[in-house]
């Protein structure tokens, strides 16, 4: 490799959900871009892996993410057109909760009426239905007549793995070069830095760091404000009483007003009668490279009996598969996007609170404009660094 091939503008380091995305833009710009992962991605050891991520346009987190979210959706038909993969199926969304109840998620006391907010603000087309007419049009749900619901013709889910797959491959066929099972290291020289990767260095101008999970131990003094969280996914069979195929949102539902009252869940997708249901916890944390990745039946157990039991017709007991993902988070559930403090050249893009994959096709082109014109784009300025 001689020393004209060592030389890039820009590298990224991690190419998860945010990492792939700023990579796919950046080469699509014509910047020389190199993108590095120590996995193979897109893999099950972060946050951007279970085959379904939801994705909706009236964010209940907060209207800072609805420009995303909408401009998301928008690149996720074009990266579809471009790449020949179905990344993203609209089959509607529903949030169900106790009807003058909080609804707590993702920093917000109420989120089911920040949904309806966002919604009204910007004119997204939305229903609010009453607990007899959820019953009525989605009687997979035994709602409580105390239950009401928000419903979004537009929301849906995303392929995670398919996406981060297909971005990868258009920025390698624009010009990226992209090196995976391979660890980075980093140094600053002169105006730039030098990243080391198997023996070989690399000479970049500017550095994204999209590490997730990793990006407490890489940069230290972010970490305390950042908690890593070891987060369950489920698949359930289904006893065949009960479609889950057609007319089956995507559904988040506060079944209490407890910060852990709250599941989510996807139609089935594949041609196994079973679907993929979890839900978040806020409490333990852990770190990327010592977490328990395994899923014992226990857990299964109280998951179904705590949240599916009584409220999902058609679903049984019987878990057929599980596996864990990774949390980054902030103590408000918000993002951070922003240029490190310590390392001029160097753009921090973590993290994500649980909520990110939806808005990272955005967050990507974002990025990318932050990098090509060292300001930051509107999209992005509430996602600085708080001092």
């Amino acid at each position: 490799m001689d020393n004209d091939q060592k030389q890039y503008e820009v590298a990224v380091i991690g190419l998860g959900a945010m990492g792939a995305a700023a990579t796919y833009q950046l080469a699509n710009k014509g910047i020389r871009v190199l993108g590095i992962d120590q996995h193979d991605p897109p893999h099950s050891h972060g946050s951007s892996h279970g085959e379904t991520r939801i994705t909706r346009e009236a964010i209940g987190e907060g209207p800072q993410f609805v420009p995303l979210a909408r401009r998301s959706h928008l690149l996720w038909r074009k990266i579809e057109a471009a790449s020949g993969k179905r990344l993203f199926t609209q089959c509607g969304g529903l949030i169900i909760a106790g009807s003058g109840l909080d609804s707590p998620l993702h920093g917000q006391r109420n989120f089911l009426r920040s949904t309806v907010d966002q919604a009204i603000q910007h004119n997204i087309l939305h229903r609010q239905l009453a607990a007899q007419t959820i019953a009525e049009q989605h009687p997979q749900f035994a709602v409580d007549d105390y239950q009401c619901g928000y419903y979004e013709p537009g929301a849906g889910f995303l392929n995670p793995e398919a996406a981060i797959s297909a971005q990868l491959s258009l920025a390698e066929s624009v010009g990226a070069t992209v090196i995976t099972g391979s660890k980075a290291t980093w140094s600053k020289v002169g105006a730039g830095f030098a990243i080391s990767v198997n023996g070989n260095i690399f000479y970049v101008d500017k550095v994204v760091l999209a590490l997730g999970p990793w990006l407490p131990q890489a940069v230290p003094y972010i970490s305390p404000r950042l908690t890593v969280r070891r987060q369950s996914l489920f698949w359930f069979a289904l006893d065949g009483t009960v479609d889950y195929r057609t007319n089956t949102p995507i559904f988040i539902w506060h079944w209490g007003p407890g910060e852990n009252e709250v599941f989510y869940g996807f139609p089935q997708i594949g041609p196994k009668p079973e679907i993929k249901v979890a839900s978040e916890q806020t409490c333990k944390s852990t770190a990327p490279d010592n977490v328990e990745r395994h899923i014992d039946k226990d857990e299964c157990v109280h998951f179904y009996a705590r949240h599916l039991a009584s409220r999902l017709r058609g679903v049984s007991n019987r878990c057929t598969r599980a596996t864990s993902c990774l949390y980054t988070c902030t103590e408000d559930s918000d993002f951070i996007i922003d240029w490190s403090p310590e390392q001029a050249d160097m753009l921090i893009v973590s993290a994500c609170s649980g909520h990110g994959f939806k808005h990272s096709a955005a967050i990507g082109e974002a990025v990318a404009e932050m990098i090509t014109t060292g300001t930051t784009p509107a999209v992005l300025l509430p996602f600085a660094l708080k001092t």
